[in-house]
């Protein structure tokens, strides 16, 4: 008797359980079974395609919220559900459509499921395709020193971006080779050589970011302010001459001893009437990438989360990283603060020593002064929410000129990020005292530097 009760009550439960599912699922219209037929012998259909184009997980959560818990309905009744339109070479599907006002959601949940599927559909839509498709390119960028050990592989990497119209390769010898072999990349920006100073003014024309590695790299037992009075009138130079042909470009300094080499700058274009402190950039990037990886590995954390904002100048101690702001925000054990500064302090000194007199840092920089060049684009492009770390004329402190985080915009520097010195621990505020003096007598060399030599208007 127990036996036959409780089979009795296993065959109403599956009875009740049957009443409640719609009967188009259990006897589909002609036009689902039909539709769905031609969807299972259509050799240019994978089975799993309902995947793509909007993504079948997105979907099938999207269903749910409808109060259809998908997931649980065997996989014959979710396949006579053709909801997704499959790729067609890398162009994704515009939409999700039900072509069945027939099935069993009937007219008005299928109408509801379109509503609260639909809109995200073709936002996922549109992100997928602004990724499969880069915007035009459009802007020009001019490398002065582009056969240096620097300039090379920053060429190569600007020539990567899919915002550059032109790259304009100058240097004193060497850059034709350099432009033969970048122009062989098979991206969209056309790469000219220029060779001298002759072809300098003409390297320059309607350029929209100028990128200054020109100079020495140091050499084992050499301070940057060793390389001083070479690198100085480098810089002297080439400024005057973009003064001349290019003065609404931005200006990015990479050439040592950035310090002094970007008070040079600014003294020239004041004395050529083209000033625009927005505009002049310091290049201290290489300080922020250097803290991201060393905080990263120490701290075991992914690269893409670390953003350590670094600040005061570029060089031995005016190098400052703010521990204390990073994202995500860690706690430090005692020392590991100063060993960490002294660290990303001493990385340049640290590479120098490692080439054994073969050069600098030279990699790494590229690297970071490619970064920092395609924040500008970006910001010129329109884009409202590129942040950087660079070293410009400031009132943050006393000094004229201060490494801190800027927002950059169409016109150059939007805002200089003050907060960045609000709240320091007691570590990062010695410490920032301490970088002043240097930093201080380093701003006054170059524009003393600048001052003696007066520039042809």
């Amino acid at each position: 008797m127990c036996v036959r009760e409780s089979r009795r009550r296993k065959e109403v439960e599956v009875e009740k359980s049957r009443s409640n599912v719609p009967s188009s699922v259990i006897n589909p219209s002609p036009a689902l079974v039909s539709t769905n037929q031609s969807l299972r012998e259509s050799p240019q259909r994978p089975r799993r395609q309902a995947r793509g184009g909007g993504g079948g997980g997105g979907l099938r959560s999207s269903l749910s919220s409808c109060g259809l818990d998908i997931l649980r309905w065997p996989q014959q009744q979710w396949q006579l559900f053709p909801l997704v339109q499959g790729f067609s070479g890398l162009k994704a599907a515009g939409s999700v459509s039900c072509q069945s006002e027939t099935s069993f959601l009937g007219k008005e949940r299928n109408a509801a499921l379109r509503e609260s599927f639909a809109p995200e559909a073709r936002e996922q839509s549109q992100r997928f395709r602004n990724r499969l498709q880069p915007r035009a390119s459009s802007f020009k960028v001019a490398v002065l020193g582009a056969a240096g050990g620097i300039g090379q592989p920053l060429a190569l990497l600007i020539k990567m971006s899919p915002l550059v119209s032109a790259l304009h390769l100058y240097d004193i010898a060497n850059v034709k080779g350099v432009a033969a072999d970048l122009s062989h990349c098979n991206t969209p920006s056309q790469v000219l050589d220029f060779t001298g100073p002759s072809e300098l003014a003409n390297s320059l024309k309607d350029v929209d970011v100028v990128v200054i590695p020109a100079g020495v790299p140091r050499k084992p037992g050499m301070t940057r302010d060793d390389l001083f009075n070479i690198n100085a009138n480098i810089v002297k130079t080439l400024v005057e001459a973009v003064a001349d042909n290019c003065p609404e470009a931005f200006i990015h300094i990479i050439s040592n001893p950035v310090n002094s080499t970007v008070p040079i700058a600014a003294e020239v274009l004041k004395q050529k009437g083209v000033y625009d402190p927005k505009k002049l950039f310091g290049v201290t990037t290489l300080d922020v990438v250097r803290a991201n990886t060393f905080v990263a590995e120490r701290k075991n954390l992914k690269l893409i989360d670390v953003d350590v904002p670094v600040v005061g100048g570029h060089s031995g101690i005016t190098i400052l990283p703010l521990l204390s702001k990073m994202k995500p925000s860690v706690s430090f054990l005692d020392g590991e603060v100063e060993e960490l500064t002294m660290k990303i302090q001493n990385a340049g000194t640290e590479v120098v020593e490692a080439k054994a007199g073969a050069g600098s840092a030279t990699l790494s920089m590229a690297y970071a002064a490619a970064r920092f060049v395609e924040s500008s684009l970006r910001a010129l492009d329109g884009d409202g929410d590129v942040y950087e770390c660079s070293y410009v004329q400031s009132e943050l402190t006393e000094l004229p000129f201060f490494a801190s985080r800027i927002k950059l915009g169409k016109k150059g520097v939007e805002a200089v990020i003050s907060a960045d010195l609000q709240g320091l621990t007691e570590y990062e505020e010695k410490a920032l005292e301490a970088l002043k003096p240097e930093l201080k007598a380093s701003i006054e060399k170059g524009l003393a530097f600048a001052q003696k030599q007066p520039v042809t208007v």
